[in-house]
């Protein structure tokens, strides 16, 4: 049973998929989540993560009877199907509600991809400690974080490596790239916007970063566009009949453009990945008070995930207030140039390589998990015959129930952080012959949702 409350889950929960029935052909699931990981289970998603997905306090209370709703229809789905584990990813307002459900229930509860307790909240600490069974890290320094609380984590490797090493391996040539794209100048040099995934986010920062690369006439920008933001969207935001989008492509467009003005997030490690220099920016509805409102919260000096993981300001941060079309342009022009601040950034990046390391980071957990619950890898011809023979997604019949080995219910009464902040509301708070269960399911504050996703 898994999970996913929003894109990025369900790309991970889906390449754990993938991973868990390679080591297991007969592996059963259930899920909340998307089309990806309809893809990689073979069914349809109870729930998909589009009716789950909340940011913003507003939001929240208008859509806080769905939210019970998904919250009650998971317990459900914990307490009948019986997963054999149950795997967590990231948001802990929702999913550590559901680990200390399964957690009475004797379910084992592993989770991929921790909370940013290093960043803000870290008495959510003890809510790990004491529900999660074990947590898989994608962020070398939280495993340092973790045992200083007296808990012991596995860093498992990156996703975001293999798939931008994926994507610099597929790469088109650029005169093939500019005229698919249908770009005006195909001579002329790029810089990438990436104002985030979100509506929000692309209202409050697109404006900004196209005034600042306008201040660069002799380069064109371009935007690389979310697949599930509509174009007219970002035509209504930018208010440029010119602008030019890329769907799809975002890899391919960071790695021909000179550089980047990144909202922070997850794009921020991607974009390092490709190598392409970049200014970090997260404007929100960002004031004075909001950014010393932030310093008071955050537990981390940097926000953005290159600079969290190399320890060191490798890249540039403007943040709220401070993010203003003059700012953006005066850290961007020195990375135009063959200059001391683009050498030091892809330095800097070349540093951050080695530390993520190249473990495959669904893999490894799958490994983890299937060996923890003492499960044999499958028949390599029944794993053959799965890729030759594939099936439309479809709702899973359920499997007669084996006896559960679960124990009876007990009564046991630091990385891009500006992209995965939780609004916290107390009313809401794969496998080998195995059951388990992914979640990733958020709830986020638009003003603070970008102090990082990996």
């Amino acid at each position: 049973m898994l999970i996913a409350g929003e894109a990025s889950g369900d790309l991970h929960a889906s390449n754990l998929i993938t991973s868990l029935r390679k080591l297991d052909s007969k592996a059963e699931f259930k899920f909340f989540g998307g089309d990806l990981m309809a893809k990689a289970a073979r069914a349809l998603p109870e729930v998909h993560y589009e009716n789950m997905n909340v940011m913003g306090f507003s939001e929240v209370i208008r859509k806080l009877p769905q939210i019970m709703r998904n919250l009650n229809a998971a317990k459900r789905m914990v307490r009948e199907f019986r997963p054999d584990v149950l795997i967590l990813v990231d948001y802990p307002s929702f999913n550590l509600k559901i680990a200390k459900y399964a957690h009475n229930l004797g379910i084992k509860v592993d989770y991929f991809i921790s909370p940013k307790v290093w960043a803000w909240k870290e008495w959510r600490v003890k809510q790990i400690k004491k529900y999660v069974d074990h947590l898989y890290s994608i962020l070398p320094f939280e495993v340092g974080f973790f045992q200083k609380h007296g808990y012991e984590v596995t860093y498992v490797g990156n996703p975001s490596v293999q798939e931008m090493d994926y994507a610099l391996g597929h790469l088109p040539p650029r005169k093939h790239f500019v005229e698919r794209q249908g770009l005006n100048n195909p001579e002329k040099p790029i810089i990438a916007l990436l104002p985030g995934s979100r509506k929000g986010e692309i209202r409050n920062n697109l404006p900004l970063m196209i005034a600042a690369a306008r201040r660069f006439p002799d380069y064109d920008y371009v935007v690389a566009a979310a697949p599930a933001v509509p174009e007219k969207f970002y035509r209504e935001v930018a208010q440029d009949p010119g602008l030019q989008l890329v769907f799809g492509s975002t890899p391919t467009l960071l790695k021909y453009s000179r550089a980047a003005i990144v909202t922070s997030g997850t794009a921020t490690l991607e974009t390092a990945l490709i190598g392409t220099p970049q200014v970090v920016c997260y404007r929100g509805n960002g004031s004075k008070f909001t950014y010393k409102l932030m310093e008071k919260v955050l537990k981390v000096k940097f926000v953005s995930l290159p600079n969290l993981i190399v320890g060191n300001s490798v890249v540039p941060e403007l943040l709220l207030h401070l993010c203003t079309p003059a700012a953006i342009a005066r850290e961007l022009s020195p990375l135009l140039q063959n200059s001391p601040k683009r050498e030091w950034q892809v330095s800097g990046y070349k540093n951050m390589r080695r530390r993520l390391g190249n473990s495959i980071a669904s893999d490894y957990v799958a490994e983890l998990i299937t060996e923890s619950l003492g499960v044999t890898p499958g028949d390599p011809e029944d794993i053959e015959q799965q890729k030759e023979d594939p099936q439309p997604p479809r709702r899973p019949k359920r499997r007669k129930k084996r006896k559960s080995s679960n124990a009876a219910p007990t009564d046991n009464s630091t990385p891009d952080a500006i992209s995965d902040t939780e609004t916290t509301i107390n009313t809401q708070d794969t496998d080998s012959g195995i059951k388990s269960t992914v979640s990733d399911v958020q709830v986020t504050d638009s003003d603070t949702k970008n102090i990082e996703n990996p």
